[in-house]
């Protein structure tokens, strides 16, 4: 995908207790809320969540770019079409790749360790 990416995304926590945060995600600066079952739970991307060790692939999880897309087409296409955003494959994408470096998972923070 060429240029920079129309999506913006965040989790609102850091640290400890991510378990805690919602996601802020903006389309060309515009908020979007995602579906109730979506808000406050990691998105399931791809990488590798241990604090301990986080560059050890072993503890890669998650589901890779198309596979997550195929995985959650239903409600992205409902999110895209509610508000606005042309249902094209690239935008799905750059919605992964915008996501994936904000995804978290239970004790990926030692929180509650």
């Amino acid at each position: 995908m060429a240029g920079d990416n129309p999506f913006k995304a965040a989790w609102s926590r850091s640290g400890n207790l991510l378990c805690h945060g919602h996601w802020i995600i903006h389309w060309h600066g515009e908020a979007l809320e995602l579906p109730e079952p979506r808000r406050e739970k990691d998105m399931g991307t791809w990488a590798t969540y241990n604090i301990m060790d986080p560059d050890d692939e072993i503890f890669a999880q998650g589901l890779k770019e198309d596979e997550w897309i195929i995985e959650h087409v239903d409600w992205l296409t409902d999110l895209f079409f509610d508000n606005g955003i042309p249902l094209e494959t690239d935008n799905y994408r750059a919605f992964y790749q915008a996501i994936n470096p904000h995804d978290w998972r239970c004790t990926s923070c030692a929180g509650c360790m």
